[in-house]
């Protein structure tokens, strides 16, 4: 497969309009080699036609795109150092699952003995765990042992980033689950630079090294996982990754922040003045602390619970485990809360 410094992505200035409308508006990235990448937004945020910008199915107005320090921009697909597996798979039907992987082979410009493509192919097809499917036809897969095919027919070309436009999308939600796993194992074994496209959070946080957050055409910000949870700059972020308590609230000192007539312990480095509070559900702890609140509703969720408290004349939602310590939690209850002081977030109103 790719060497350990192949399939580095410089994206610089990239911009990209349909008529009128900006898809795309100077966005500038670093993907690493090597790493499980990941652009994350609703739809329309611009994130699928970044990837097919990457691909060169679609040229940018503005902007360049390196691929190990060379410039790419103006390249056609097929003489770019990756491959693309789609939403779709575009498998072909008339051919079975060993033709259907080997299919890419024949654009390679050094020839190949029918041992050598043979052996190419097995060996795709035991990396994808489908060395038993190969006289199948498509029609005989079930989804996820399609997608499987049209990921050993990209990695057959060894190429040195492989781009996948939400390829899971397509598949009932049990499945989807477990070839995340499987896909993020994957990637990590064979170490070739995968930038994937998805709109489910969940999704990218399970496969991801890092993260780009996209939303109209933007990139609002890149990090880790835990660094996009835990610590987004702006109120768009904060929003859009995991379910969050956004509240107005004003850093009178340093250290403390009131919210909802309540003063919570604050970050030493949140700005003072007003801005947007961000408490995360499953920090707030339920029966300690010195704040006053009542709950006004309890809604199972599995192994949690989703408790309304209302504090002050704002709404908090918390989110604690479904065990014993919290099954005499009843609607109309008075109780006491705490928020852990790394638990609060303040952020700029714009």
């Amino acid at each position: 497969m790719a060497t350990e410094l192949d399939g580095a992505v410089t994206l610089r200035g990239l911009r990209k309009s349909f008529g009128e409308r900006i898809v795309v508006n100077d966005v500038s990235l670093e993907i690493r080699a090597g790493e499980f990448f990941s652009l994350l937004g609703p739809s329309g945020c611009g994130k699928t036609t970044t990837l097919r910008m990457i691909g060169g199915f679609e040229s940018p107005e503005a902007g360049n795109i390196l691929i190990d320090g060379r410039d790419v921009t103006n390249d056609e697909p097929e003489k770019r150092p990756l491959n693309t597996v789609f939403q779709n798979y575009a498998l072909f039907p008339h051919l079975n699952v060993r033709e259907n992987v080997a299919f890419g082979l024949r654009f390679e410009k050094n020839s190949h003995s029918k041992e050598s493509e043979s052996k190419r192919v097995s060996d795709a097809l035991e990396l994808v765990q489908l060395g038993i499917f190969g006289d199948r036809r498509v029609h005989q897969l079930s989804g996820g042992e399609q997608q499987r095919v049209a990921l050993a027919r990209a990695l057959i070309l060894e190429p040195s980033v492989l781009l996948l436009d939400e390829p899971l999308g397509a598949l009932d939600a049990q499945l989807r689950a477990r070839l995340q796993i499987e896909l993020a194992v994957l990637q990590r074994q064979i170490g070739i630079t995968f930038i994937y496209v998805t709109h489910d959070q969940h999704e990218a946080f399970t496969m991801s090294d890092r993260i780009g957050v996209m939303r109209e055409g933007r990139l609002l910000q890149v990090g880790a996982p835990r660094e996009l949870y835990e610590k987004p700059v702006s109120v768009e972020v904060a929003r859009f990754i995991g379910a969050a308590n956004l509240l107005p609230g004003r850093v009178s000192s340093r250290g403390i922040v009131e919210v909802a007539g309540e003063k919570f312990t604050a970050p030493d480095n949140a700005p003072l003045g007003d801005g947007m509070v961000v408490i995360r559900p499953e920090r707030i702890r339920i029966g300690v602390g010195s704040h006053n609140a009542t709950i006004n509703r309890v809604t199972f969720a599995g192994s949690s619970l989703r408790v309304g408290l209302t504090v002050g004349d704002s709404i908090l939602v918390a989110e604690v485990p479904n065990d014993e310590t919290t099954a005499n939690l009843v609607e109309g209850q008075k109780t006491m809360i705490d928020v852990l002081p790394d638990a609060v977030r303040v952020l700029p109103l714009s």
